[in-house]
């Protein structure tokens, strides 16, 4: 048996700063860009100000302000997969933890809401085309996601995932919120679903979007309301994960998964995966428990099985900075569906302490779950070389020692 484990990061992030997108954004849209830089790093200023705590958040930032460019550097990033343990790593766009985020829009908050789809679909295409380049570094260890604007136009959608899979990119995160437009279980989506199934697309729904001015107030991030709207960050951090897991309600309510059984979708940095297992019931109780009455009408027949069996077939958990005791509801949860990551470079993330958060949170943890949670999971999931990674992960991977008590 090997000593080091194979860890694949299901939940890393990369992104130029905003204003290095240029060189990838088609010519007819650098005036744009030009112009829209400036207001959207203001926003940006303005948003993190509100997000997070400045002080500490720099007092953070100061020892690795170096390694932190591994966000885009990718001597610096091969570094923090070496001194992290990571054999391999999901890639989504960044945010604006070090303002590395696609221009118009095309980041991790890729939302409808006052979006021009045009310049939408020009930041996101700009962002798939750098990632493109990243991940041909070492295409079995980089699984890159696109950002794909999905609900704009559908036939310009699938074409951009059949460029994706032409060009190394082999998932794609679209939005979790749709605002006025169709939601998932539409049919229109249906051509998307095929060419994603048939090319082997994982589909993804990242964590952080949600009604942020509901929160924080009509005119935010530009007005910091905090003192009008108290416990504001508190509403929204109770509620985001219901934002993050609803894609996936629709869809399988909507026969998504029934109609193309072999597609793979993915919700990451839910943290509160204890949340799941009442989820699925909930879900599963409206399938099974409720069909005394007619007046409802007929809304599972279209369904072969239960919510929760395609939950356990189709999809998976990116499970970032996940705490023990989720991960002791393993089997409530799904063992199958839990895939560990980091959240490199956010400050919620485990890096750059990664080393101990593994030391203290598997101590005691069976040890072949943890194999399966670390990596081998998501290693079957993606469809990766695990003979390739096991070649990395017996160089940096972390002992298997960390399971002791």
């Amino acid at each position: 048996m090997s000593e080091r484990l194979l860890v694949v990061s299901t939940d890393c992030h990369a992104g130029l700063p905003i204003s290095e997108y240029k060189p990838y954004v088609e010519t007819k849209y650098h005036d744009f860009i030009d112009m829209a830089v400036d207001v959207q790093v203001d926003m940006m200023d303005k948003a993190e100000a509100q997000f997070l705590i400045k002080d500490i958040n720099d007092a953070w930032r100061a020892p690795i302000k170096q390694a932190l460019t591994g966000a885009w550097d990718y001597k610096e990033r091969s570094k923090m997969l070496a001194d992290d343990g990571i054999a391999a790593e999901v890639i989504f766009p960044d945010g604006i933890t070090e303002q590395n985020t696609p221009p118009f829009g095309a980041g991790l908050g890729l939302s409808p809401k006052d979006a021009v789809p045009e310049l939408q679909w020009a930041g996101a295409m700009a962002h798939n085309r750098w990632l493109s380049e990243l991940v041909a570094n070492d295409p079995k260890r980089h699984f890159g996601v696109a950002s794909i604007p999905l609900l704009f136009d559908v036939d310009q959608a699938v074409e951009a995932a059949r460029w994706c899979h032409e060009n190394g990119l082999k998932g794609v995160m679209l939005p979790t919120m749709w605002g006025e437009h169709a939601a998932y279980h539409d049919r229109k989506y249906d051509p998307f679903w095929a060419v994603c199934e048939d090319l082997g697309i994982v589909v993804h729904f990242h964590s952080g979007p949600a009604p942020l001015n509901e929160y924080f107030g009509a005119e935010f991030p530009m007005v910091d309301s905090s003192e009008t709207l108290p416990g504001a960050m508190g509403c929204y951090v109770s509620e985001v994960m219901f934002w993050l897991f609803r894609p996936l309600t629709f869809m399988l309510w909507g026969g998504v998964f029934e109609r193309f059984p072999k597609l793979q979708a993915m919700v990451v940095e839910g943290g509160t995966m204890f949340m799941v297992p009442s989820w699925l019931r909930l879900l599963d109780h409206n399938y099974t428990d409720i069909h005394f009455s007619a007046k409802l009408g007929d809304f599972r027949s279209h369904l072969s099985m239960a919510p929760s069996e395609y939950f356990a077939r189709n999809c998976g958990i990116g499970a970032s900075c996940v705490p023990r005791r989720d991960l002791d509801l393993k089997e409530q949860i799904g063992l199958k569906q839990i895939m560990w990551g980091s959240d490199f470079p956010h400050p919620e993330g485990t890096w750059p302490n990664t080393a101990d958060y593994f030391s203290k949170t598997f101590a005691g943890f069976p040890v072949d779950d943890g194999k399966a949670i670390l990596g081998g999971n998501a290693t079957e999931f993606y469809g990766m070389d695990e003979g390739y990674l096991r070649s990395i992960a017996d160089e940096i991977g972390p002992q298997v020692s960390i399971f002791n008590k």
